[in-house]
């Protein structure tokens, strides 16, 4: 297998083959009111302190009973175990997962989404705008063309902890709505 040389255009999705089962979203909660909240975070810079502000305001200003569930991926760039994806569809009502702040971590962070969606766990992935065009090309590729995911300004690795919590703020909406199935 040839060695890529420095300037060589890495395929987000390693190549593999589309997933040809057909793709539903897993069934969407009336509300948040009571749900068991799994956040799960890519280890990249400001992502766990985004998805934990996240946690607490939904929480507070959805209804939800509480995190019960955070884990961290041992590696942002590849999707979340078989194992991993049935501790939180057993452990959690919905998940929220990302931050896709880079290419390969924007697209793994959709793959983990349509692995949730087809667990039976409505789940909302939030992507740096600057890696829809990855992000898209992971979800098709698992089945999922036009996969919803949340984007947020790029980038967010650089934000200050105070800007972190304002683009939660700017974000729990959103959530809430796409793990529900309603518009912000």
């Amino acid at each position: 297998m040839p060695i890529a040389g420095p300037n060589a255009i890495l395929d987000p999705t390693g190549g593999a083959a589309a997933v040809a089962a057909p793709f539903a979203l897993a069934p969407r909660r009336r509300d948040l009111a009571g749900a068991r909240i799994g956040l799960l975070e890519n280890t990249k810079q400001n992502a766990a302190l985004l998805l934990d502000e996240l946690g607490t305001l939904l929480v507070a200003e959805h209804g939800a009973a509480a995190v019960t569930l955070r884990r961290t991926k041992t590696a942002f760039a590849l999707p979340a175990s078989d194992e991993l994806v049935a501790e939180y569809a057993r452990e959690c009502d919905v998940v929220v997962t990302g931050v896709g702040d880079c290419g390969s971590c924007s697209a793994s962070a959709a793959a983990d989404g349509v692995a949730f969606e087809r667990a039976g766990l409505p789940a909302a992935v939030i992507c740096s705008d600057a890696f829809v065009a990855t992000a898209d090309a992971m979800a098709a590729l698992r089945g999922a063309p036009g996969y919803r995911y949340l984007t947020t300004p790029h980038p967010v690795a650089i934000l200050t902890p105070d800007q972190v919590r304002e683009r939660a703020a700017q974000l729990a909406a959103d959530v809430a709505a796409l793990l529900t199935g309603k518009t912000a």
